[in-house]
């Protein structure tokens, strides 16, 4: 049971990211609007996590899981049927994303209950192994469906798993004593909340109002651009909520998270890790189906079926993982597991063309899929037995912030790098072609310095057609956006491989055996 909510959780990206061609095309939107959508959804888990990890120590787990359950179901029924993007918002990425941070604390914290010893890792392993499961049937589920009838049903179908899972719940074991007599920590929950929301909001919206230089901006700073501003007073806002907790807990008040937590070592290396390979999965799982939907004009189940490598490479690792890291320890096997990850987006990087080498793209993808799950099957293991019973729920809040963090980062860095190098090379295209003429090459410079959209060649041209625009320029101008795509992409997935490499620093702290519980656990 707990796996299949895992599943759940798992499923929801997985499908909104091959359905991104439909959604813009049912909802009248762009690609940016979308992008903005999937990462409000994460941002939310992200913000809310700790407080939702903290709420299941008041309630109890099963209590908060049960409470986080119901309000999923609401979001993903209120999904399935949504008229508007603004529905669409309310109800997957706000509703859903609430349900989800009592959810998933609750649910890492009911797993370390209901199994001890070698068995807890290999059901931590399981654990990592349905999140993989999730992402395999999503992109091929979600997509035939999305294609042949319609996205809306993987929602509605979500709801009766919702029925399910309820019904199952009175057969898992809680956490003894797991309710406990405290007060919420309001102030602690509003300033982590306000300033990850900040963080990802300015970087998100960097490829709209731009870094520096203004572009479509609500308001411009000393003659910049808000975003850096933006991300700033998040970042200020965090280190006030370090010193926050650490205030709280001198006055011998229960502060949000326990700040022994965050000083210990291999909890910040598990966390970080965490942080790093969603960071790394959601920002490729964006960029690849962009290229495969709107360079190659290939539909979503099309899509689903070219994401199936990764998908099961990382399924199958995962599963596998756990006995590996009783062998050769947690950090080596993320060390493995991180290398392999570098090298599989630097060799997408090079299958990034105007045709598809179908051969060198799965592969590539399975052995991204690989590493993926080497670090599914250890993260989580990782970062739960590094504490005591008591802490877990907590442990959990942190784990799946740095994870849904991690994801909303994914999203708008990679999402944000993507368009930055799109409208760059196509400035750059537009300048050095001699088939366009300079009052074209200034109009297109002016539209694109107001903002620029990942779309198709077709419907560029369908566009350009519309206008005075000769004809032969047409064909210059879109070649120019053509190779502005592609080399766009490729700059996104270098990104992607960057984020991973940084991700080595962290390794250093991981345990190289079976995780030792800090002593506050005692």
């Amino acid at each position: 049971m707990l796996g299949l909510a895992q599943f759940l959780m798992v499923l929801d990206t997985s499908v909104m990211n091959v359905s991104i061609s439909q959604l813009v095309d049912d909802f009248d939107t762009d690609v940016t609007a979308i992008q903005s959508v999937i990462t409000l959804y994460t941002l939310v888990m992200a913000a809310f996590m700790i407080t939702g990890g903290k709420l299941g120590d008041l309630w109890g787990r099963r209590r908060a899981f049960v409470v986080g359950m119901v309000i999923y179901g609401v979001g993903t029924t209120l999904t399935a049927v949504a008229p508007t993007l603004l529905v669409l918002v309310l109800g997957w990425s706000v509703i859903e994303g609430l349900g989800a941070v009592l959810v998933l604390p609750s649910l890492a914290a009911l797993v370390g209950a209901n199994y001890t010893g070698s068995a807890r890792a290999t059901a931590y392993g399981v654990i990592g192994g349905v999140a993989g499961a999730g992402i395999a049937v999503g992109p091929l589920l979600g997509g035939w469906v999305t294609t042949y009838l319609t996205w809306r049903l993987v929602f509605a179908g979500e709801a009766v798993l919702v029925v399910v899972i309820l019904l199952l719940t009175p057969w898992i074991r809680d956490v003894e004593g797991a309710a406990r007599r405290t007060r919420l920590d309001g102030v602690g929950a509003a300033l982590s909340a306000a300033g990850m929301a900040l963080v990802v909001l300015g970087v998100l919206q960097s490829s709209t109002w731009g870094w520096l230089r203004p572009r479509d901006t609500p308001v411009e700073i000393f003659g910049f651009a808000p975003t850096l501003f933006v991300v700033a007073a998040g970042a200020a806002l965090l280190a006030c909520f370090l010193a926050w907790i650490r205030r709280r807990q001198a006055a011998g008040r229960q502060p949000l998270v326990e700040p022994e937590l965050l000083a210990a070592p291999p909890l910040r290396a598990g966390l970080s890790m965490l942080f790093v390979q969603n960071l790394v999965l959601l920002g490729v799982f964006f960029a690849i189906p962009l290229y495969v939907q709107v360079v190659l004009g290939l539909d979503a189940f099309e899509t689903g079926l070219r994401l199936l490598p990764a998908s099961v490479g990382m399924l199958v690792a995962a599963m596998c993982g756990s006995f590996l890291g009783r062998r050769a320890g947690p950090r080596l096997i993320v060390q493995i597991a991180v290398a392999t990850v570098v090298a599989a987006v630097l060799w997408l990087v090079s299958t990034v063309r105007p045709s598809l080498d179908e051969v060198s793209f799965s592969l590539a993808l399975a052995l991204f899929g690989i590493g993926m799950g080497l670090l599914a099957s250890q993260l989580g293991y990782v970062v739960q037995g590094s504490v005591g019973e008591k802490e877990r729920s907590e442990v959990g809040g942190l784990q799946y912030t740095a994870q849904n963090l991690g994801s909303s980062l994914g999203t708008a860095l990679v999402g944000a790098v993507l368009i930055a190098a799109l409208s760059g090379t196509f400035t750059d295209r537009i300048s050095a072609d001699p088939r366009i003429s300079d009052a074209v090459e200034q109009q297109a410079t002016v539209r694109i310095s107001a903002g620029i959209t990942f779309v198709s060649t077709t419907d560029l041209r369908a566009a350009l057609d519309r206008t005075a625009v000769p004809p032969a320029e047409v064909d210059a101008i879109v070649d120019g956006y053509a190779e502005a795509q592609l080399r766009s992409l490729r700059a996104a997935l270098l990104a992607a491989a960057v984020f991973a490499a940084a991700g080595f620093l962290a390794t250093r702290r991981l345990p190289t055996g079976v995780p030792t519980p800090l002593g506050t656990a005692d």
